[in-house]
């Protein structure tokens, strides 16, 4: 109970529909960092629907400081591996803002997480990282993660999603 009792102390807990906005405001703050501002198109409307509507997309921690307010977040849902035959848990985001970091609060958030996997029967933990993002490499490696280089992401959006779905 001692980890519990440290998380709790850094402020991680799940999400509320109050938290929305300050979420909606962290996560413009992860597309500046990644600078892909260009593509972030999403609202506080939208983040309530996926997080707190009738047919919830994912779930989301926030991370609170006295004084601060909600100063990180970790959004994940489950995916499925066919070769382990198991459900697991997907990390899309994880940030905390720049003021608030080396405090623990991302190190409190991945701890929770792992901890959701485990209660949940889930085989693995995983997410991605962009490949410059050397000082999150370092973090999560130092905590024990496995960069995995021979996988790329495949992306489809758009006009490619659109004119592939009219293909079929």
């Amino acid at each position: 109970m001692k980890v519990e009792n440290e998380r709790q102390a850094k402020g991680v807990r799940p999400s509320a529909p109050a938290d929305v906005a300050p979420i909606i405001s962290l996560m413009r703050g992860l597309a500046e960092y990644e600078k892909l501002t260009h593509l972030f198109t999403g609202t506080q409307e939208m983040l309530h629907d996926a997080l707190f509507g009738p047919h919830p997309a994912a779930e989301c921690l926030v991370a609170e400081v006295d004084g601060a307010g909600v100063v990180g977040y970790a959004l994940f849902f489950h995916n499925y591996s066919t070769f382990l035959g198991r459900k697991g848990l997907y990390l899309e985001d994880l940030y905390v803002h720049p003021d608030q970091r080396g405090q623990g609060l991302g190190k409190a958030m991945l701890g929770t997480l792992a901890g959701i996997a485990m209660e949940r029967g889930c085989a693995r933990f995983e997410w991605s990282v962009l490949d410059w993002n050397q000082p999150a490499i370092d973090f999560y490696e130092a905590m024990g993660a496995v960069v995995m280089p021979e996988w790329r992401i495949v992306r489809m959006t758009g006009d490619a999603l659109g004119n592939l779905a009219r293909r079929t």
